[in-house]
């Protein structure tokens, strides 16, 4: 990629200041924010809120930075931090990259063909159990994605990041063994309910149903096992009752 494929993002110095300059900036829709690195002092910037979140959109890892016009410097984005409720931009920490020494990078995992794979096709749950990887390149060569077709998953079958293919010139930083992407489990069932009552009698040695005070006895002493009484206790708690 060509330094001219860069989205350029101009700012504004500002002077280092409390909060209350900050809130000045929010108010005047401008986002406030701070480049570091590259061998140089840290530069506190002042950007336009919709230049800022349309050079986002449309920009690759690396932006060409120029402060009040002067010469690009390329950086990529180290933190964006949003407002809680609103979710617009209200901070931005850009770092100076030289384009020819590789850094570390976290870039997104998209899971493509999951809809189509065996295991969901048979009722399984397709989850994605990680969403960023942690990678090493050339600033150019940082992919916005890494994708990977998950379309021939089977049912059970667990997914790592062994089995993930990069571009060429980025480094995977996470255990390719221990990493799990992606598994594909068979759907909850419902639990089964075991108390289905039933019409029973209870009868006596002679096979004949129970009656009367045998009847109450024999309850009473069902009742205690169930909560791990005795036959001594049951038989104790019928006396009492009579």
């Amino acid at each position: 990629m060509a330094g001219s494929d860069h989205q350029a993002l101009e700012v504004s110095a500002r002077p280092v200041e409390g909060s209350r300059s900050t809130r000045r900036l929010r108010k005047q829709v401008l986002v406030p924010g701070v480049v570091y690195g590259g061998g140089d002092d840290p530069l506190t910037f002042a950007v336009d809120a919709l230049t800022l979140r349309a050079t986002l959109a449309h920009a690759g890892a690396v932006l060409d930075l120029k402060v009040d016009g002067g010469s690009v410097t390329p950086v990529i984005v180290k933190d964006v931090q949003n407002h809680p409720v609103r979710g617009e931009a209200i901070h931005l920490d850009l770092l100076r990259v030289d384009m020819n020494q590789p850094i570390h990078a976290v870039v997104v995992l998209d899971l493509q063909g999951g809809d189509e794979s065996p295991g969901v096709s048979e009722g399984g749950v397709l989850s994605q159990e990680t969403r960023e990887l942690n990678i090493e390149a050339l600033p150019d060569d940082i992919p916005d994605s890494i994708i990977h077709d998950v379309s021939g998953l089977e049912m059970n079958e667990t997914l790592t990041l062994s089995a993930v293919t990069v571009p060429d010139g980025v480094t995977l930083l996470d255990d390719p063994e221990e990493t799990v992407i992606a598994t594909i489990t068979p759907p909850t069932q419902e639990p089964v309910d075991d108390e289905i009552e039933t019409e029973t009698e209870l009868v006596g040695e002679d096979g004949e149903p129970l009656e009367g005070e045998e009847l109450e006895a024999a309850q009473a002493e069902a009742e205690a096992q169930a909560e791990g009484a005795t036959g001594d206790e049951a038989e104790s708690s019928s006396d009492d009752d009579s």
